[in-house]
C-alpha cells in the first residue's frame, strides 16, 4: 500500500510540474490563453505586413509585442530584416525599419 500512495504523490508533483512550465512559457511569450490570436490573424497579420513591405518572406512573428499587438519580420529579397507593427486591427503602426544587414549581422545603431 506504500508503494501506491508515494507511486500517487509522485503523479501529483509531476502533474503540478508540467503545470508550472506551461504557466512559465505562456508569461515568457507575454501572452495567456485570453490574448491568443487565432491562425487567421496570424495569416492576415502576415499579408498586411508583406503588402506593406512590399512582398519578402516572414521569417517571424510576435503577439503582444511592446510596439503593437502584433510584430511580423520580414526578410526582403536582399536579405535586409525589417519589423513590421500592427494594432489588433492590422493597421500598420511602423515599420518597415531596417534591422538587419543583408549578411544577417547586426549593424553598430541596430535596436
Amino acid at each position: 500500500m506504500a508503494h501506491a500512495k508515494k507511486r500517487k504523490v509522485l503523479l501529483a508533483v509531476a502533474a503540478a510540474a508540467v503545470m508550472l512550465l506551461v504557466a512559465g512559457v505562456a508569461y515568457a511569450n507575454g501572452s495567456d490563453s485570453s490574448e491568443q490570436a487565432t491562425g487567421s490573424d496570424i495569416e492576415k497579420a502576415k499579408s498586411v505586413a508583406l503588402d506593406h513591405t512590399n512582398g519578402g518572406q516572414v521569417t517571424g512573428t510576435e503577439i503582444g509585442d511592446e510596439e503593437g499587438y502584433y510584430e511580423v519580420e520580414v526578410t526582403r529579397d536582399d536579405g535586409s530584416q525589417v519589423d513590421v507593427h500592427l494594432d489588433r486591427d492590422f493597421n500598420v503602426l511602423s515599420g518597415p525599419t531596417d534591422h538587419g544587414s543583408p549578411d544577417d549581422k547586426d549593424e553598430p545603431n541596430d535596436e
